[in-house]
């Protein structure tokens, strides 16, 4: 067969950090190929490439045996490459036909803007029943289900004139009758010629639909073969690796439980149940997309559960370390010193809420950012979007451990970092759990948990499917994490 779509040797990082290190793929006209790997192991990164989001710093990139430069997505849209991100592009107040005139060929054609959109609406209605959605093409998109915004992203790329088709973790948002439906509609185009990417972390769904697959870990290729031919253990192993011997922990009695949750339903939560206890971190392991961000926001009360309780014992203070560190921890428009002083604005600690002392909480600021070696503050009162990503970490590290809490919730949090600033996170996390606090670290980083980790419990489609006390085995957490998607 012939090479629709291949990448060679490419490089990208991120600010100092390396998120792929010579990466290679290849997809064939005709076949539906998979792309496996966890979360963070480069597989959106390397298609982002493919369709000119990204500029790659070394590498190459051919297209139907031809040698493409890519300058945006406008040029990877020209050569036939279209994608679908997980996180869908759409314009809500929008219709169907609107939305997809904004970035079809026709757009650009001679005529009024009533007749262009008369003929995109006539060509989704056919191009829809070709592939057996049921699309009206004057529908708003905020109307339609998520299963149906989906159908809309593909017709769009595919009326753009796309023939190498990218599907970004498709199913992730999707029941399994959507999923089912979906993945047999894309591997019909693959058996018409076209060349259909598959990125997913999702096992049943790589062994029923693709022809190959090629696995990434830590933003390097590790190999491509026929899931057909290879084992659920196999395929386990090439994307977590093999197993490590986690560090020697010494014994230690279990404590009073801190944080206990019980049938805790939200979004896609069903039936939650968790304990943590003083003196442990409990790790929570798992692909993104299963339930993560809707357990943290619960537990900080960001949002309301249909059904169940949560219940905290910790007497003292509470930390909370979301994964969205500028969306949520921090403000900011706001100084490094108001970031830091703001949730004890209310307690007095600084005089009165109508009357703040500045250079108390600018002193305390300044004694903060120097015990937790937070960098590039050239004064406490620049703004906080100042900081790197690192040192913006660091700064909510500061406010939350000068309180010495009792539990600690940490979410993906060294998510971006390098290595010394992740270093500095683990420690952090560690002197809590042994000063006596209750830490539940959400991440979907395996090496994270595995190394900081008293307990493990693995998360999927919005229940804890298995729950491992250390030294936990890799293969076992891989197993639970794949399985069960």
């Amino acid at each position: 067969m012939r090479a629709a779509l291949e990448l060679a040797g490419i490089r990208k990082s991120f600010d100092g950090f390396v998120a792929l290190d010579g990466a290679a793929f290849c997809a064939e006209w005709g076949e539906m190929h998979a792309l496996l790997g966890e979360n963070g192991a480069g597989k959106s990164s390397l298609m982002n490439i493919a369709a000119g989001l990204y500029a790659p710093e070394a590498g190459s990139i051919r297209v139907g045996g031809q040698t493409a430069r890519l300058a945006g997505p406008r040029d990877a849209a020209a050569l036939g490459i279209g994608m679908v991100h997980q996180h869908f592009k759409l314009v809500q107040p929008f219709t169907v036909a609107q939305n997809i005139l904004l970035c079809n060929p026709l757009s650009r054609d001679a005529g009024g803007f009533g007749a262009k959109l008369k003929r995109i609406e006539g060509e989704i209605r056919v191009r829809a029943a070709e592939l057996g959605f049921e699309i009206d093409p004057l529908q708003q998109v905020h109307r339609l289900s998520i299963a149906e915004q989906q159908r809309v992203e593909i017709l769009k790329v595919l009326l753009a004139g796309a023939r190498i088709l990218i599907l970004d973790e498709p199913t992730a948002v999707l029941t399994d009758s959507e999923a089912e439906r979906l993945l047999q509609t894309v591997r019909r185009l693959a058996q018409g010629g076209a060349a259909v990417i598959l990125v997913t972390h999702k096992m049943a769904d790589v062994r029923a639909y693709a022809d190959r697959v090629t696995v990434m870990r830590a933003g390097r290729t590790v190999r491509t073969l026929d899931p057909k031919q290879t084992s659920t253990d196999e395929l386990v192993k090439l994307i977590v690796g093999d197993a490590v011997t986690p560090p020697q922990r010494r014994a230690r009695l279990p404590g009073e439980v801190q944080l206990r949750i019980r049938g805790l339903q939200l979004g896609i939560l069903c039936g939650i149940d968790l304990e943590v206890r003083a003196g442990e971190i409990y790790g929570l392991a798992g692909v993104g997309g299963n339930g993560q961000p809707e357990l943290a926001e619960a537990i900080m009360g960001l949002a309301a559960p249909s059904a169940g309780e949560i219940h905290l014992e910790a007497n003292g203070s509470i930390a909370a370390i979301p994964a969205d560190r500028y969306g949520i921890a921090l403000a900011g428009a706001l100084s490094v010193a108001e970031n830091f002083a703001i949730g004890e604005a209310a307690s007095g600690r600084y005089g009165s809420v109508w009357r703040l002392r500045q250079s108390s909480i600018g002193a305390t600021a300044q004694a903060a950012i120097g015990a937790f070696n937070v960098q590039g503050v050239r004064s406490v009162w620049q703004k906080a979007a100042l900081l790197s990503g690192g040192n913006a970490q660091k700064l909510v590290l500061a406010r939350e451990f000068s309180k010495r809490p009792r539990f600690v919730l940490a979410h993906s949090p060294s998510r971006g970092l390098d290595v010394r600033a992740s270093a500095e996170v683990h420690e952090r996390l560690l002197a809590a759990r042994d000063d006596g606090a209750a830490v539940l670290l959400i991440s979907e980083d395996l090496d994270e948990v595995l190394s900081l980790a008293d307990r493990v419990g693995v998360m999927s489609r919005g229940r804890i499917v298995a729950e491992l006390a250390q030294p936990a085995d890799r293969q076992a957490i891989g197993r639970a994490m794949v399985d069960h998607a």
